[in-house]
Parts: structure tokens; C-alpha cells; sequence
């Protein structure tokens, strides 16, 4: 069997571990320049999926740092603290710099012999390839533009400005904090005992410090340096049409999500589970990789990632209410929710393993 995947993303590397652990060959098509990968940037990934990751990926053990509680925080509520998850018995999640994880599949994936890395590829050229399946995680490519072109879009009108403090060393720096301020989501996630990094979604026009924000926000951390800050405008889609006969869309093009639960790789290593599952079915069953796949994924998880999705960007709303009715009522909800184990291991368990619980 043989799959073509375009793109050179770290979606598109990781869906290529998979797939060469399934002994499936892969040709990775570049499109273009590829872009440097950034030291800043960092993902968030849920333990069910680190441990997925782990087992049918690649393990990366050696270069995650674990949280084991979230604690959310309103300055409606004057900073006040009205949600607190954790698990007593393990992580809830794991924190990666995307250029770590990048750098570190892809060192793998030169060593494999059933990988091959490849230049641009015109459509012609694709089809008579005779691959059995073809995903597309390149939203920018010519097959994006003539079949996966039919979104349904969002626009946040918002920019989410990305850094990483410097800081003294913390022994116990293992707890995330979402703070909803009355600019935007802020979230520390901390890297290391002495990194942490910061997401800030600020809607409308930035008018004010970010860096003095930063340190009105921050209660835990003796920073030493703040670094330079990458930012990136902020909008929500989903896919209308998962496939176009055996060429799946997959990643981003599926699905874009506001950062501040941290879900947007979550959602698609969810959706790696899937195709892991049905390639797993179709071995068993002495079958090939076929136009069937595209067919079975799409119905298996659009309806539900779009659910989730929704799920993701209400949570949003439900707190630029606040904001823009000026009253703390939604803060003062969330924190009576909170005291209840039923809601509070719901959502838990709902940010792990998304509609999968």
C-alpha cells in the first residue's frame, strides 16, 4: 500500500509516523517554501492522546513537561479563581514546543526507508501516481483551492500574541492558568521548571502593553526576561466536505479552533485515532486502503468535530458576554459549576478525550 500526504506540517509528519508504523509506504510533497519553524510556538496535548501518541506514534516521553492542574481565573470576578481542575492520580496534560516535536519526527522519519521527502507535484502527475489514499494538509496547494474550498468560517476579529517568560526556577511548575481578562484569554503554560509560555487573544486593536498586562496578570512567576512575541490572526472553520474520492483533507483543513482550550492538535491527533482504527479494520479484514477510508472517516467525525468545535467557540461567547453586558454572572456560574465533582470531572474528561467520553 502506498499513501501520499501534501504538506510538510508537523500534522503531516506525525499522520506519516502512523501511517510507516502500519509498514504503509509515504511520499511527502512540499509546496513551495518551507516555512522556518519558530522557537516560540508551543501545543498542548491531552494525556489520552499523549498516550496514543506514545504507543502508535513515536515516543515522546523525553520532551513534554506534564501539568497536572488547570486553575481558570475572571478579572470580572477581580481575579478571582472560579474553576480548578485536576487529577490527583496523573497528568491532565502535556506541553511540547512545536519546533521540538517537528525537528524530533522528522529526524525519525529520514532514518525510514519506507518514507520519501518530495518537491512540488502537479495534479496530473498525482493521479497517475496510482496512490491509494491522499491527504491533503496543505491548505494553500491546488487541490485545497479546487476541491476543499467550501468552509464554514469564523472571524474572531481578534490576534493571539505568543511568547515565552524566562524565569526563576519553580521545582513545582506544573499547573496552567487561564485568566479571562476583560482584553482576552490569557493562558500561562508552563515549558520547564524555568519556561513558560504565554497565549494572549486580544480582540479589536492591541492599545495597550502586553508585556505590562502580562505582569499585572501574573502571580507565580519572579520573570527575568520576556521574549519577542509572535502573533497570528484569529478565525475559526470547518470543512463542509471531508474528501474528494481518495484525497482526504486533513488537519487544519478540517478544523480551526480559538486557542484558548488548547484543542486545535488535539482534535486531529483525534482524528489520526480514526484513521488508525480503519486501517487497523481494513488489514484485519484482508482489505486495501480505498476511496471507502475517506468515506468512513468523514462519517465517523465530521459531525462530531464540528460539535466540538461549536462546543469550543461557545465557551468563547459565553465570556465576551460578560464583557460586553459588564457584569460577572457568567464568572459567578462557572465558579458555582465548578464546586460540583459531576460538572467539574465532565469537563475534565470532555478536554482529554473530546466527545470520545
Amino acid at each position: 500500500m502506498k499513501v501520499s500526504i501534501l504538506g510538510n506540517s508537523l500534522t503531516s509528519l506525525t499522520l506519516a509516523k502512523l501511517l510507516v508504523n502500519q509498514d504503509i509506504r509515504v511520499d511527502i510533497y512540499s509546496f513551495g517554501k518551507i516555512i522556518k519553524k519558530n522557537q516560540i510556538q508551543t501545543i498542548g496535548i491531552s494525556k489520552t492522546n499523549i498516550d496514543f501518541f506514545n504507543n502508535n506514534i513515536l515516543n515522546i516521553k523525553k520532551l513534554i513537561w506534564n501539568i497536572q492542574k488547570i486553575e481558570i481565573y475572571s478579572e470580572n470576578l477581580n481575579s478571582e479563581k472560579i474553576l480548578n481542575f485536576k487529577n490527583n492520580e496523573n497528568h491532565l496534560f502535556s506541553i511540547i514546543k512545536n519546533c521540538d516535536l517537528y525537528n524530533y519526527i522528522k529526524k525519525n522519519l529520514k532514518k525510514n526507508k519506507l518514507v520519501k521527502f518530495k518537491n512540488y507535484i502537479t495534479y496530473q502527475n498525482l493521479l497517475k501516481s496510482n496512490y491509494n489514499l491522499i491527504f491533503n494538509c496543505d491548505k494553500e496547494n491546488f487541490i485545497s483551492k479546487k476541491f476543499f474550498s467550501k468552509t464554514i468560517n469564523k472571524n474572531y476579529k481578534s490576534r493571539a500574541y505568543i511568547t515565552t517568560l524566562k524565569h526563576e526556577k519553580l521545582s513545582n511548575n506544573f499547573t496552567a492558568t487561564q485568566i479571562f481578562t476583560k482584553k482576552g484569554p490569557l493562558a500561562f503554560l508552563p515549558v520547564s521548571s524555568t519556561e513558560t509560555s504565554v497565549v494572549y487573544s486580544i480582540k479589536g486593536k492591541k492599545n495597550f502593553d502586553i508585556k505590562d498586562s502580562i505582569k499585572k496578570h501574573n502571580t507565580k512567576y519572579k520573570i527575568l526576561k520576556i521574549n519577542d512575541f509572535l502573533n497570528f490572526e484569529l478565525k475559526a472553520s470547518s470543512l463542509r466536505s471531508y474528501y474528494h474520492k481518495n484525497i482526504i483533507a486533513f488537519g487544519d483543513m478540517l478544523h480551526r479552533l480559538h486557542p484558548l482550550a488548547g484543542q486545535g492538535f488535539n482534535m486531529t491527533i483525534r482524528d489520526m485515532k480514526e484513521i488508525h482504527r480503519l486501517i487497523l479494520f481494513k488489514k484485519e479484514h484482508g482489505l486495501d486502503l480505498d476511496l471507502s477510508l475517506s468515506f468512513e472517516f468523514e462519517k465517523n467525525m465530521k459531525d462530531k468535530n464540528y460539535l466540538f468545535s461549536s462546543g469550543i467557540d461557545f465557551i468563547y461567547e459565553f465570556f465576551n458576554l460578560e464583557n460586553k453586558i459588564n457584569k460577572n454572572i457568567v464568572s459567578k456560574s462557572l465558579k458555582f459549576l465548578g464546586k460540583n465533582k459531576i460538572t467539574n470531572n465532565f469537563f475534565t474528561k470532555l478536554a482529554d478525550s473530546g466527545l470520545n467520553i
